[in-house]
């Protein structure tokens, strides 16, 4: 009964939160860390933390419906760093299968999800990258819903060095000469040819678990980003959750460096 009685309010909590959200402004991309699936699962008194995984890539679809029902035009899921692959192959093995499953998902028919793998693909084991290289290409007709950015393997600073050696690689491939491409290199030779097709800055990031520090997520592309933490660890994410971090945006005064 009390379940009933708490989820008939959250209902009625999340009327109240898209009420207030009307007319307000909103990210046009925003960046999620979904982070604490590990502390979930031994919260939760489960031994295996894969299964904090598992719960925690069943939230991504929830939280994708929650984006489209808000407008939010892209998201950038933060779902392996390419820190986290020194972890033991026997923890790092199972995740990655994990988000391969995800992005398989969200590559099903009838999904409108534009899903693309952003991050150092060449760093995971073959198998994996082709099921995501799969799964991905055969999203990139869609139209509708969120564009959809899935980082795995996934460093802030390894993304610059990339992009700079992407633009160094076609401006030498174009007979163009290096020296005078030294002369003439803008942060726009960086952001376009950042790992994203998708437009560049980020609008907001969001990080579950209670910690606050971005972890190399999305270096160049937050630089004014707005940046709100919640506590909660990432499987019990809520919409009320992330209504609330919609409205905390809302509230803020964006200046630029003004």
């Amino acid at each position: 009964m009390r379940a009933k009685v708490r989820a008939a309010l959250d209902v009625l909590y999340v009327k109240r939160l898209v009420k207030q959200l009307e007319g307000r402004p909103r990210p046009q991309h925003i960046g999620i860390m979904l982070d604490g699936n590990r502390r979930w699962a031994k919260m939760s008194g489960i031994a295996d933390p894969r299964e904090g995984y598992r719960a925690g890539g069943a939230k991504v679809l929830d939280f994708l419906r929650w984006c489209d029902s808000a407008q939010i035009e892209h998201v950038t899921l933060f779902m392996l760093s390419d820190d986290n692959l020194a972890r033991p192959e026997d923890q790092l093995n199972p995740l990655i299968d994990i988000i391969a499953e995800v992005v398989e998902q969200l590559a099903a028919p009838g999904n409108p999800w534009r899903v693309e793998a952003v991050g150092a693909l060449d760093l995971l084991p073959a198998e994996s990258a082709s099921r995501l290289k799969t799964a991905t290409a055969a999203t990139q007709d869609r139209k509708g819903g969120t564009k959809v950015d899935v980082a795995v393997g996934y460093g802030g600073r390894r993304e610059i060095v990339d992009a700079v050696r992407s633009a160094l690689t076609e401006h030498s491939s174009q007979g163009g000469d290096i020296d005078e491409l030294i002369e003439s290199f803008t942060m726009e030779h960086i952001s376009k040819h950042l790992y994203s097709k998708a437009r560049s800055e980020s609008d907001l990031i969001i990080r579950t678990s209670g910690e606050q520090r971005l972890s190399g997520f999305l270096l160049w592309q937050s630089a004014y980003a707005e940046v709100h933490f919640c506590e909660t660890y990432w499987p019990d994410f809520r919409e009320i959750d992330f209504l609330r971090a919609l409205r905390s945006y809302s509230l803020r005064e964006r200046r630029y460096g003004r």
